[in-house]
């Protein structure tokens, strides 16, 4: 029972902070969001770790590390794949894809249920479909390349899964630090790589325009390309920055709630609850920006509860 409430309860948080980074990412570049987030996270769990405790040992430095790794992929491989979209069809299919490979691996490694486990495992897939079904007027078949990209950034999500659960149950939230402080590392050196590449590409602007005949105006943009409204939502972190500290912060907790629902509990059913993470995003999209819920996404809620109830009793 307490491993079902924490998977639904992890899925919530998840999807609350990805609300939150959501509408940081409108305010200044995803990626730099991902960064703050991070490093707010990080600081976070090490004032948690502080008090909770934990063994540093190899196993949970070397397994936290390697999920942060892992994690910086799956993150950059969804934000890529939902960027080529349609997102109706890649955002279900990523979250099942991040169910089904932690499940395999859980009943592989000997999870086992009663019949009525079994059907709500199948019950929860189908609710996780429903519920991360995204309705877009005049969605396109997607492109392989999104496709691969969405199942590659579903298979790391799962693989973060299992690699949390290999983590020393002594270590406590040691893995998570050493989580959100590679991600940050990551993440950073990303921005700093996309703000080099663009001071190349405008220099190189310059130098082109150096050798041409423009208009005045013109002229005036390239060479005063942070008054253009094109890069003005890149200019600066200060426009999006509360909103992605908060997101770190949730992000944080949702890690937390993981952790523990995985000692606790089996990985499998952990794995397939939290995969419902797109309902706290929905569900706060609703109450603070008004935003109507399909039908389809109340029947995937509606049969997510179903099969909470059904794992609890398994």
């Amino acid at each position: 029972m307490l491993t079902a409430v924490l998977g639904l309860l992890a899925a919530l948080v998840y999807g609350s902070a990805d609300f939150l980074g959501g509408l940081a990412s409108r305010r200044i570049s995803p990626v730099r969001v991902t960064a703050i987030s991070a490093a707010a996270g990080l600081v976070a769990l090490l004032v948690a770790v502080s008090f909770s405790g934990g063994r540093w040992s190899a196993s949970a430095v070397g397994w936290g590390a390697l999920s942060g790794v892992v994690g910086a992929i799956a993150i950059a491989l969804l934000y890529a794949c939902l960027a080529i979209g349609p997102m109706s069809i890649l955002s279900p299919l990523t979250a099942v894809v991040s169910a089904v490979v932690p499940m395999t691996w859980g009943l592989i490694g000997g999870d086992t249920f009663a019949p009525i486990g079994y059907a709500a495992l199948g019950l929860a897939l189908v609710a996780v479909v429903l519920v991360g079904f995204v309705p877009e007027k005049g969605a396109v078949r997607p492109s392989v390349r999104g496709v691969l990209m969405a199942i590659g950034s579903g298979a790391m999500i799962g693989t973060f899964l299992i690699i949390i659960d290999q983590t020393p149950d002594d270590s406590g939230l040691v893995p998570l630090v050493l989580n959100r402080g590679v991600s940050a590392t990551l993440m950073f050196a990303a921005v700093g790589v996309l703000a080099l590449a663009a001071k190349r590409r405008a220099a190189s602007r310059v130098d082109a325009r150096e050798h041409a005949t423009v208009p005045a105006a013109t002229e005036r943009e390239v060479l005063e390309p942070e008054t253009t409204p094109a890069s003005r939502p890149l200019g600066g972190w200060r426009p999006g920055l509360p909103l992605a500290v908060a997101c770190g912060l949730v992000d944080a907790a949702a890690n937390v709630l993981l952790l523990v629902g995985i000692r606790l509990g089996d990985l499998t059913v952990i794995s397939v609850l939290t995969a419902m993470y797109p309902a706290g995003t929905i569900l706060l999209a609703a109450l603070v920006l008004r935003e109507r819920i399909a039908p389809v996404q109340w029947a995937g809620l509606a049969l997510a509860l179903a099969a909470a109830g059904m794992l609890a009793i398994a």
